[in-house]
Formats: C-alpha cells, sequence, structure tokens
C-alpha cells in the first residue's frame, strides 16, 4: 500500500450516520442499550460505509465518525482531567439555529490511557488494501487549547495548571503520546481538524471567544501554530498530518464567516502540516489570494463542494474555480473534496445519503477531468 492523503479526489471525514445507528446511539445514552451491543451496531455501520467509500472509488477511507456525537467531543472526553459537560437544550448558535451540544471542562491535570480512538482505527485499519489507506481525524491541539482557555474555560484552567504555559505543555504531551498510540496501531495519516482559524477570520468572534482584544489577536493566532506545530514537528518521518480549517458544520449551518486573509500567514506561513483542506464552497470563505501565504511544498485541497445543501455544484463552474486557485499554489499542489465533512455532529447535515454520495462522485469527476493521469501525488 502506497496511498497517502490528501489524494485528488478526497472527503474530509464525517458521513451522515444510518437512521439505525442513531436510533442505537438514543438507546445507549438512555441506557437500553450496553457498550457491548452499540459496538455491534457500529461496527456493522463503519464496515458498511467503507464498502461504500470503496465503490465510490475513495482511495483515503475513514470511519465516517460514526462512534462519535461530535468531531471534537468525544476525543476530549476520553482525556483523564476532561469531564463531559452535557447539555439538555440549545448552547451553542449556529447561524440562528440553537444547537444542543454536550460540552468541557477541566477537573483535574491532563494524561492519557489507552485513547479508545485507537482501538476504533485498529477496527478501520483492517480493511486497508493495495487501493486504500485509512485516516483519523482529531482535533487539533490549538482547537483543545483554546478551548479551554477561552473566555468561559479559562479561570478554572488556571485555578488547575496555574499558567497558561503549563497547561499548553500538558496538552502537547498527550497529544504527542497519542500520536504514538496511533504510530504503533499503524496509522499513519492524522487529520487535525481547526474551528480556531475559522473563528479567527473573523475579528468580532475571536475577541469574543477569547476575550482578547484585537490588538493582541496575532500574538494568540501565533500560540496556537505554535502548539500545533510542537506536535507536528515530533511526528514519525513516515506520517502524514494534515489539517482542516471549519468555520462551522451544525446541521448545514454555520458560526463564523470571513476570508483567510485575517489568518493566513500564521496558519499557511506557519503551520508545519502537509496539507490544509480549507473550505471553499460560497462567499463566506472568501477568494483565493490568501493561499499566496502558503509555503514551501505544502498541499491544499480545495473544498469547492458544499456539504451543506443537496443542489450539486456546476461541474464547469467547479473547474474554472479550481484554475482560479491556481494562480496562487501550483496545480499539482492542488486537490479537490467536498468542504466539509457531511456530519461534524450526530445530527449530520440536511441532504440525503443519496445525495451525499452524488456529491463524491462529482468531487472524483472533476478530480479526473482536471488532472487526468496524475491522481496519486
Amino acid at each position: 500500500m502506497s496511498i497517502t492523503a490528501p489524494y485528488r479526489y478526497d472527503v474530509v471525514g464525517s458521513f451522515l450516520r444510518p437512521d439505525y445507528l442513531r436510533k442505537a446511539r438514543a438507546e445507549f445514552e438512555a441506557g437500553r442499550l450496553d457498550a457491548e451491543e452499540l459496538k455491534a451496531i457500529e461496527d456493522r455501520a463503519v464496515t458498511e460505509l467503507v464498502n461504500k467509500e470503496k465503490e465510490a472509488g475513495l482511495h483515503v477511507i475513514t470511519d465516517g465518525e460514526f462512534r462519535r456525537l461530535t468531531w471534537h467531543l468525544d476525543f476530549m472526553w476520553n482525556i483523564d482531567g476532561v469531564k463531559r459537560v452535557r447539555s439538555a437544550e440549545g448552547n451553542t448558535t449556529f447561524n440562528g439555529e440553537a444547537a444542543a451540544i454536550d460540552d468541557v471542562t477541566l477537573e483535574g491535570k491532563l494524561s492519557l490511557g489507552e485513547h479508545p480512538f485507537i482501538e476504533h482505527f485498529r477496527f478501520l485499519k483492517q480493511f486497508e488494501d493495495e487501493n486504500t489507506a485509512a485516516k483519523l481525524t482529531i482535533p487539533s491541539p490549538g482547537q483543545f487549547y483554546a478551548l479551554f482557555t477561552g473566555r468561559k474555560e479559562l479561570e478554572n484552567t488556571l485555578d488547575i495548571y496555574g499558567t497558561n504555559d503549563r497547561f499548553a505543555d500538558a496538552v502537547v504531551k498527550v497529544y504527542r503520546e497519542f500520536i504514538g498510540q496511533f504510530y504503533e496501531a499503524g496509522g499513519r495519516i492524522l487529520q487535525l481538524d481547526d474551528c480556531t482559524w475559522g473563528g479567527f477570520v473573523n475579528a468580532t468572534m475571536a475577541t469574543a471567544l477569547t476575550g482578547l482584544p484585537k490588538s493582541q489577536l496575532p500574538s494568540y493566532m501565533n500560540l496556537l501554530a505554535d502548539i500545533n506545530n510542537r506536535v507536528i514537528d515530533l511526528k514519525p518521518a513516515d506520517m502524514v498530518i494534515n489539517t482542516h480549517v471549519c468555520r462551522g458544520n451544525y446541521h448545514s449551518t454555520f458560526f463564523s464567516s470571513g476570508p483567510y486573509s485575517e489568518v493566513a500567514e500564521p496558519l499557511f506561513g506557519g503551520e508545519n502540516v502537509d496539507a490544509y483542506y480549507l473550505e471553499f464552497d460560497d462567499e463566506r470563505s472568501g477568494g483565493f489570494e490568501p493561499l499566496k501565504y502558503v509555503s514551501g511544498d505544502k498541499k491544499v485541497v480545495l473544498g469547492l463542494v458544499t456539504t451543506k445543501r443537496p443542489e450539486l455544484e456546476d461541474k464547469e463552474k467547479i473547474i474554472e474555480r479550481i484554475y482560479e486557485a491556481a494562480k496562487y499554489v501550483p496545480l499539482e499542489r492542488l486537490y479537490l473534496s467536498p468542504q466539509c465533512g457531511f456530519a461534524s455532529c450526530e445530527i449530520g447535515n440536511k441532504l440525503t445519503d443519496e445525495e451525499q454520495w452524488a456529491k463524491v462522485r462529482l468531487v472524483r469527476e472533476i478530480a479526473e477531468e482536471v488532472w487526468k493521469e496524475a491522481l496519486v501525488v
């Protein structure tokens, strides 16, 4: 197996959960289904998904995040020292829609046993073959740090750690240990999902979330890039670490809007990932000019096909936009994917399973036309 990531046509990671899986999760949460029964149902759902991924011609496969309630919180809840805070009512606003998403808080110092995501990955890895490689998606270290040092959680975090620097060191340590577990399990493709940059494209939102004045946002962004790099820079030589930047993806809604110009230098110039999966599906993302800051030989995956609406994009318009982006990053370092996952949270976006796979087929069709035979590297 020599497939790496990104592939010329790719996906971000999450897929719509089948109804039977969502029902099983609800039964488990209500205490009417035990963990082993839920796992058996999850195993079935992941197996069926992987078969669909392979039928669609995808070469980088995921488990669809089928074993999670959300793209990021399940990862955090399974780190010692992090407490799950349950939310019964809408507590977060996505473009006017109240979203009942559980939360996190610190209850002690961070430490890591064997994370359940490792076992989840082992199950996925069994499906790798000469045409496919498995990737795992987790929230970035910077995302983790930002969540616990924002306006809402900072006081509690400082009560436990004393200083932001000590907390940053603890986050980096946990992530390095997790990557060690992932590598030992055979993982070679890791994706760091990151909404912090998606928030910082909007300075008003960034000041509200962080409690910092606008003048301090650049140094805070540099700090987040540094935290990410302290993890990325110690990865094994044969591991690929990419990142996905998101402006929010809940039930086809979003939480932030703004061009990449506000974050381009620390993100594109300063973060040492191998590739960026970027949202470019509508006017909220701005133009391609900030891509001029993408440094070195980094790759850019253009998220030009939306997961938020069922209507299929016009193929020719997407091709035009790829060549627009190629003015700033050479075509050989450009790739194509949907702009985000199809179900960053269990509720999923507002489209059907067939509409989801039609989007994936469109991405493949466009990529094969634009890049023709150059589909691996």
